[in-house]
């Protein structure tokens, strides 16, 4: 469909999952993509997959200059830059606020918030002076709310969120929007990863994650990665020409609350409770 014909994007995780998936909806919709990730024997198989319009680039996000590098790139090999997807990101922490490491906690913050500012500040220096593009921010639903993950996972994701409507409110005035996703579950590698293992490995357990995720939302299945993609080629596309500082949920209505299906069973077993307690 050439949905994004002349479109230079630069992908951040591309390696695997959400990343993953928009590289390639990008390209079979006309874009040409620059694939950042620090995983280098996936990145550089999936760009050879992808062929001429898409290369690889080895970037750690949370080093400084690392980012600049795959937007040289596609600078230099595409001839320009008008979208950055900020999406790499690692599992986080999973234990008990007074459990947490350290280390951990620091590395989930330069990987994310660290990484997505240092990202928007590249960006901002190409697409600035040109008058326009598109900086997408992967958030999460667990940025919107407690309980969706781990404390330092989830206050990054929610300094992400804030980050976007604050260079959107800054740089919408030269023309160039920031907007961020804000994935609920999604059938990823990331849980594998949580729980420890490889890059392969933890390809293996997506299938089961999906079952998993299939009942925690009001619709009843399990985010795959194509959807985030879907609000990503929106975002990085013309058709959202008026979109600007946004944190759109894509999530089954995860964030709506509890399902009504289980909070409907819940309320019946309490009203069957009272009933059988005031007949006895």
């Amino acid at each position: 469909m050439d949905r994004l014909a002349g479109t230079r994007a630069v992908i951040t995780g591309a390696a695997s999952g959400i990343g993953e998936a928009t590289s390639r909806l990008f390209v079979a919709e006309g874009a040409t993509v620059v694939l950042a990730d620090v995983d280098d024997a996936r990145g550089e198989r999936i760009a050879g997959e992808l062929g001429d319009r898409a290369r690889f680039v080895r970037v750690d996000v949370a080093e400084e200059g690392a980012i600049e590098a795959a937007i040289g790139t596609s600078v230099d090999e595409f001839g320009g830059l008008d979208c950055l997807f900020n999406n790499a990101g690692n599992p986080g922490s999973l234990g008990r606020v007074e459990e947490i490491d350290m280390a951990e906690f620091d590395r989930t913050v330069a990987v994310h918030l660290r990484g997505v500012f240092l990202g928007i500040r590249a960006a901002a220096r190409v697409l600035r002076p040109q008058g326009r593009g598109s900086i997408i921010n992967t958030s999460s639903v667990a940025g919107l709310g407690a309980n969706y993950a781990g404390h330092d996972y989830s206050a990054s994701k929610a300094a992400i969120a804030h980050l976007t409507r604050t260079t959107a409110n800054e740089l919408g005035e030269d023309g160039v929007r920031v907007n961020a996703i804000c994935p609920g579950g999604i059938a990823t590698s990331i849980f594998g990863r949580a729980a420890g293992l490889d890059a392969e490995r933890a390809q293996g357990t997506i299938d089961t994650m999906a079952a998993v995720l299939a009942d925690i939302a009001p619709i009843r299945r399990a985010g795959q990665p194509l959807d985030i993609a879907e609000c990503a080629l929106w975002l990085a596309s013309d058709a959202s020409s008026f979109v600007n500082g946004q944190a759109i949920a894509v999530d089954g209505g995860l964030i709506t609350g509890p399902t009504y299906r289980t909070s409907r069973a819940r309320s019946e077993g309490a009203v069957g409770l009272l009933s059988a307690s005031g007949e006895s």
